[in-house]
């Protein structure tokens, strides 16, 4: 694709794959607790899970300007403490795209622990597996293409990620602009070779990975 801009093509790749791998190792276990520990709570947590899925990006990404911005919180803190300001900057899409693919993760990963058998797991600790052990050697063999399944949607989710990106990262082209930022600007600016060059190349990864992730599942099966 000669005189295609490809920072917002490496951009999405790096904060896809920095959202994905953030939310495996924080959605993992959350899917597991929910999957496996039922307390009063849990309900609140799930649904607090699940409402990234269901709330338009624009308040999603508001709420993290809420959070992050110099006046909010976490902003504030991470201000004073480290230096750090995550609006306006690539971080700040990383947490963004964390935000709306986390609960991929934890709601296909809980499906697969709860179709794991408990017995199993049972077994293991009578034979004096501790629950990491347990968690690790038993569960999660398991449950990994459920686990997997979810990284896959992750991924593809984040790097389509627009409106939330947009509010706390902005578009700034060099340092922010993602592959759909890009895309809303080509379509603005008429250039509809460019829209169409950058909506052919995001949707082929997302097909790409989701062939992969079929096949995966059919070979496990054999």
């Amino acid at each position: 694709m000669p005189g295609l801009n490809w920072f917002p093509v490496y951009l999405s790749l790096k904060v896809a794959t920095l959202a994905t791998l953030a939310s495996m190792v924080a959605g993992t276990p959350l899917a597991w607790l929910l999957a496996r520990r039922r307390t009063p709570g849990s309900d609140l947590a799930s649904s607090l899970v699940t409402l990234p899925m269901v709330l338009p990006p624009t308040v999603l990404g508001y709420y993290l300007l809420v959070l992050l911005g110099r006046q909010g919180p976490l902003g504030r803190f991470l201000e004073r403490q480290f230096g750090w300001s995550l609006v306006f900057t690539w971080q700040g899409a990383v947490a963004a795209a964390w935000v709306v693919a986390l609960p991929l993760v934890v709601r296909s990963a809980q499906a697969a622990f709860e179709a794991v058998d408990s017995d199993l797991e049972a077994v293991a600790r009578t034979l004096g597996r501790s629950e990491a052990q347990v968690f690790l050697r038993v569960t999660v063999p398991l449950a990994w293409r459920g686990i997997l399944a979810g990284a896959v949607l992750a991924f593809t989710r984040a790097m389509g990620e627009f409106g939330a990106t947009l509010m706390v990262a902005g578009n700034i082209p060099g340092r922010t602009q993602t592959l759909s930022v890009a895309i809303y600007d080509a379509v603005q600016a008429g250039d509809a070779a460019l829209a169409n060059a950058l909506v052919v190349l995001v949707s082929g990864v997302s097909l790409v990975l989701l062939l992969l992730l079929a096949r995966t599942g059919r070979l496990a099966k054999w």
